[in-house]
């Protein structure tokens, strides 16, 4: 995948209709591939259907939020469509903003601003400024968390209707002179970010929760379906957001809940005495349908051990173009089975086999990839190795991210020592060097930082359901001096080819510099002898994740003491582990049983998977990595002691509340143990 010519064309060539899953035009685009996997050589490609959940605007009764008067009369309404962006006038099928699977409804009510609709933001709102949402409309900014998230926060205050905002200080570059698109990557104030709502927690298709949606599965009805939302969500643009925000009364907020409208960011309930008498109603006509979706799946089969499986998967489907999200990153998964098949065409086959799938639907919830890990689930157990994401391949111009498990740490340095930098001025300089120097672990290592996974992308089901050692790479932006939450037009009309083309990557060496660090990982993981697994790696890791939960709980000495809460077991089992990791690791030293090792490398993972779920959450199974129940994006390390200790101070039964801390030590201490004696010699003793 070493040509930066073919993925600008790739990308190009995949970004000029809208391909919204489930249109026709995302089934032509996934026939498109198939047949391409196969002139690339593949030993096998099909294109494997599901029926799931999706959520569409009605296209005869739009969705847009008025300001009314006390007649009823409507005095402002909201844009029904982003302006379209030029060079694209006359294409047709362009989704307006919308939240997917926003329950219908035409709430109206006084309006509520809270910050970013965070559980903290709702409890200072509720504890601190003493302002009940019961029955009110509230106003949300994007940013900070999973959208989803702030959904199901509205719903637990007991609003009526949730409206989404992208505030310039959330969704604009500052310190530099960025303007808007198309002359700049900034979004234009009539640009809103579409997305799903719902909250899964890792369920795949909401009607078919744990099983795939074949013909043949039993489906929930629509009001019992997992993670909808019972109130009516929609995103507006700021250009829309000021007219609603600058009329609003009541307090005026703290300095942190303001971003950078010129309006005062009052928090309400309602207008100001002038515009009392106004309401703001939602006009909310989504309809959710059972429709199909089809995955790409192509396999190369492994010379000597086919039934071990190494995983690269990205999606296709998009809000508009996706210019970035996703076909930044499907550009180089089409990119890599290309250079697969030169090798295979050459005489190369891979000790194992390599699956490359084009995952559908991703943006409604995961569910391609969910329903194909469910309809393979098994097997899966039994046979996959790793899964590498491959969603977008760029979000920003400062250095590489990655996300991944710790046993693969080891191998993406020694991978990108490999690589050339992309950056101009940098010649003769490595990918991980220059990695090294934008972004260091500083804290107790000296290496570049990799990031724990959390959620939102592809790898979910793989890793955190299926216990299946997993990682993603890609472009980001600089943490430090870029505060905006993601790329400014995320899910917009302005993801277009020219937005990558011009402002990320005009040469299109970022892009091919993932490509490489995505492409050398499947490349190792299927054809090294021994599997580059690092179990010291998992020992050290767990040994610091272990110490900062136990920091996050000190905070709390006093009732630790009191109900006798201690972290002792836990560093006990990472002491185990990681004496069980050292004899392993010396043992392959001398090792002459390839394939014994080989399987304690590969089932690792599996061993920190706990059958029963986290509480609440039984597809996030994952005892070590999960998403925070607060934010799916966010990756937790011991996620049940985590949501144990979150808000204990404001628990109504404190004694009860620290059993849970206590239970959730011993579930994280036993799991590590049990992971440790994975790790030992096979004898039975």
């Amino acid at each position: 995948a070493n040509n930066s010519g073919s993925n600008k064309h790739l990308t190009e060539k995949f970004t000029r209709l809208p391909h919204l899953a489930g249109t026709e035009q995302n089934l032509k685009y996934a026939e498109q591939i198939k047949k391409e996997w196969q002139e690339f050589g593949l030993d096998s490609v099909e294109m494997v259907p599901y029926d799931v959940l999706l959520s569409y605007p009605n296209k005869t009764q739009p969705n847009y939020i008025s300001i009314v008067d006390h007649l009823g009369n409507e005095v402002f309404n909201t844009s029904l469509a982003e302006p379209v962006p030029e060079g694209y006038e006359g294409v047709s099928n362009i989704v307006p903003p919308y939240s997917a699977f926003s329950a219908k409804g035409q709430p109206e009510g006084d309006l509520v601003y809270v910050n970013y609709g965070r559980t903290e933001d709702f409890f200072q709102l509720e504890r601190e400024m003493k302002i009940n949402v019961t029955g009110k409309i509230v106003i949300v900014r994007y940013g900070k968390i999973f959208r989803g998230n702030k959904v199901k926060n509205a719903m637990l205050a007991g609003a009526k209707g949730i409206i989404m905002f992208s505030d310039p200080a959330d969704y604009w570059a500052t310190g530099v002179q960025v303007d808007p698109y198309p002359d700049g990557w900034n979004l234009p104030g009539g640009g809103a970010q579409r997305g799903n709502v719902l909250n899964l927690n890792g369920a795949g298709d909401p009607l078919t929760p744990g099983y795939p949606a074949k013909e043949y599965t039993y489906r929930f009805d629509l009001v019992e379906g997992v993670g909808l939302p019972k109130i009516p969500v929609h995103p507006i643009g700021f250009h829309d957001a000021i007219r609603l925000l600058e009329n609003m009364g009541g307090q005026i907020p703290p300095n942190s809940w303001k971003g950078a409208l010129n309006v005062s960011y009052r928090i309400g309930p309602g207008f100001t005495d002038d515009f009392k008498s106004q309401k703001v109603r939602m006009n909310i006509h989504t309809n959710n349908q059972v429709t199909r979706i089809y995955n790409v799946i192509g396999r190369i089969r492994g010379s000597l051990e086919p039934d071990r499986y190494v995983i690269l998967g990205g999606h296709r489907d998009a809000w508009v173009f996706g210019g970035i999200d996703p076909m930044s990153g499907a550009a180089v998964v089409h990119e890599t089975v290309r250079s697969a098949g030169r090798l295979l065409s050459k005489g190369w086959r891979p000790r194992r086999t390599i699956i490359f799938a084009s995952w559908d639907a991703e943006e409604f919830g995961l569910l391609g990839s969910t329903e194909w890990a469910e309809d393979n689930a098994k097997l899966l157990q039994e046979r996959a190795v790793a899964y590498i994401n491959a969603d977008s391949a760029i979000e920003g111009m400062y250095t590489l991210r990655v996300d991944c498990t710790p046993s693969l740490h080891t191998l993406v340095y020694d991978i990108t020592k490999q690589i050339a930098s992309p950056e101009e001025g940098e010649e003769g300089v490595s990918l991980y060097e220059s990695w090294h120097k934008r972004d260091n672990w500083t804290n107790d290592r000296n290496a570049p930082r990799i990031s724990k996974l959390g959620s939102g992308s592809d790898f979910e089901a793989y890793f955190i359901r299926l216990g299946i050692a997993s990682g993603r790479a890609r472009y980001t932006k600089n943490k430090k001096t870029e505060k905006y939450s993601s790329y400014p037009v995320y899910h917009s009309v302005y993801e277009t080819f020219e937005i990558v083309d011009k402002f990320y990557d005009a040469s299109f060496k970022r892009l091919r510099a993932v490509a490489q660090v995505r492409g050398a990982l499947i490349f190792h993981l299927a054809c090294s002898e021994l599997l580059p697994l690092d179990v010291m790696e998992y020992a050290d890791s767990l040994r610091k994740y272990a110490q900062s939960i136990a920091q996050l709980a000190q905070r709390h000495q006093d009732e630790m003491e009191t109900y006798m809460v201690s972290f002792d077991s836990l560093f006990s089992a990472g002491e185990n582990f990681t004496v069980a990791a050292k004899g392993f690791h010396e043992r392959l030293q001398t090792v002459n049983r390839l394939r014994v090792m080989n399987d304690q490398l590969m089932y690792l993972e599996r061993a920190f998977i706990d059958p029963l779920g986290l509480p609440g959450r039984p597809f996030y199974r994952h005892v070590i990595f999960a998403p925070s129940s607060h934010n799916k994006y966010a990756g937790e390390s011991f996620p049940g002691i985590y949501d144990a200790l979150f808000d204990i101070e404001n628990s109504a039964d404190p004694e009860k509340s620290w059993d849970e801390v206590k239970r959730q030590i011993s579930i994280a201490a036993f799991t590590v143990h049990a992971a440790a004696m994975t790790l030992t010699p096979p004898e039975v003793k």
